[in-house]
């Protein structure tokens, strides 16, 4: 949970979060949107950056940025819909490719792949439990991710089709542009990062306004569902990146609504004060037993103050109420590899192994089970895992030499075996070439 790891970049640092909950709920409100544009969700990347300013974008193919600034400062779960309506909408709708011209015509192919650098950071190197990685990316590619007025008002339009497919008002959206449509009379440097990348108008306004005049789902209200996940989101994010101080004063101890438990029992964490944290969580888990998200807090909470063991039960039942969950594998095989019993990492290998199943490019977690595999004295497969985790950092030399040793420990012919010379037969051209 929002453990920051910032890269160095040629003009300032940008950091990606990585985090089970937050992402679970950008999911449940972009997937719908996503089958009825006919775009393959596991397809489309969300990527949390952790940055004040209130911008979202779409780069790289069908990735979809979504800033920690914007995520704060909606007022409602309509606002993100509409957004990820929004940026969907420049996906389905090609206006990539205009940006992969810009890129050329700008001669600075490097802007563009620093953003997607940072994204193969964030998606190969979380932080078990913290789940976070970073990556750097040049300020400047806002340029390049600038769209003009008739791709915004095309990508509108889109929205609000989807939008109305899925019975969802489109108030939100109109919200969220009415509270930046003030900032075209700012000077650039003054005005919201969505306002540059994003060229506002009154007639995008007005068509959004029209179809709402139109619509029957006009007045249709936000779930609860979908409220209560906005707002234990925005508590989260406000507890892990703002001072406990700030916290507290912003949910005092007089509000005992889900989400103000929830910021204060981080807050009490990250001070550290467990003893003050624990009850709050606990008191949590008591009135939601089977939430996932509350079990993992509780489990980070005593892992970071030592407490190993305690630690175990409350990861392995996040891990079993969400067993889609990666992010959630990798931090019981985290913590079941740190507690360095024979059985307890036979199992963390057992689970970062269904961890990488869904995130195959994941570095940490190839690392991790290398590390494993080498405990239970397995030289062939933790050779093979480290040389896996060589492949995608683009560290041919290592990587073939990883993959050889493996293939001499690994039974001839068996899987791993075939895996270790499929990595000799494509890092040696590779070096080669070098």
């Amino acid at each position: 949970m929002l453990l920051l790891l910032p890269v160095e970049s040629q003009a300032r640092k940008l950091s990606f979060i990585r985090d089970a909950e937050i992402e679970a709920t950008i999911r449940a409100y972009a997937d719908p949107l996503l089958e009825v544009a006919k775009l393959e969700a596991t397809a489309v990347r969300i990527l949390i950056v952790k940055d004040t300013g209130l911008n979202a974008f779409v780069s790289g193919g069908q990735n979809i940025f979504v800033n920690t600034g914007l995520l704060m400062r909606t007022t409602d779960a309509s606002q993100i819909i509409g957004i990820l309506a929004h940026e969907i909408g420049h996906i389905e709708g090609g206006h990539l490719s205009r940006l992969a011209n810009a890129q050329k015509i700008a001669g600075k192919e490097a802007l563009i792949g620093s953003i997607l650098g940072g994204a193969a950071a964030v998606l190969g190197n979380p932080a078990a439990g913290a789940a976070i990685a970073a990556g750097g990316a040049h300020i400047g590619t806002r340029s390049l991710l600038q769209f003009n007025r008739t791709q915004e008002s095309a990508a509108d339009q889109a929205a609000l089709r989807y939008l109305e497919a899925t019975g969802q008002s489109a108030q939100g959206l109109a919200d969220f542009l009415n509270m930046l449509i003030d900032q075209e009379l700012l000077s650039t440097i003054n005005q919201d990062p969505y306002v540059r990348t994003h060229p506002l108008s009154r007639r995008r306004i007005d068509l959004i306004n029209n179809h709402l005049a139109k619509s029957r789902y006009r007045n249709t209200p936000t779930t609860q569902a979908f409220g209560v996940l906005h707002n234990r989101m925005k508590a989260k994010l406000a507890a892990f990146l703002q001072s406990p101080v700030r916290t507290l004063r912003q949910y005092p101890k007089k509000d005992q609504s889900l989400q103000a438990r929830y910021a204060r029992a981080i807050a009490y964490y990250k001070r550290p004060q467990l003893n003050r944290a624990l009850p709050i969580i606990d008191g949590l888990i008591k009135d939601h037993p089977n939430d996932p998200f509350f079990h993992e807090l509780r489990g980070q909470m005593l892992f970071e103050n030592g407490r190993i063991g305690d630690a175990l039960p409350s990861y392995e039942r996040a891990a079993r109420l969400l067993p889609t969950s990666a992010l959630l594998k990798g931090d019981l095989a985290r913590v079941q590899l740190a507690i360095g019993e024979p059985q307890s990492i036979a199992q963390s290998a057992f689970n970062f192994r269904a961890a990488l199943k869904q995130e195959p490019r994941n570095t940490f977690y190839w690392r991790q089970l290398g590390i494993a595999y080498g405990k239970l004295d397995r030289v062939g497969e933790s050779a093979l895992a480290l040389a896996q985790e060589a492949v995608l950092r683009g560290q041919s030399g290592e990587a073939l030499r990883l993959a050889e040793r493996a293939k001499k420990s690994l039974p001839r012919g068996s899987p791993d075996w075939v895996r270790a010379e499929d990595i000799l037969a494509s890092v040696k051209p590779q070096k080669h070439k070098r």
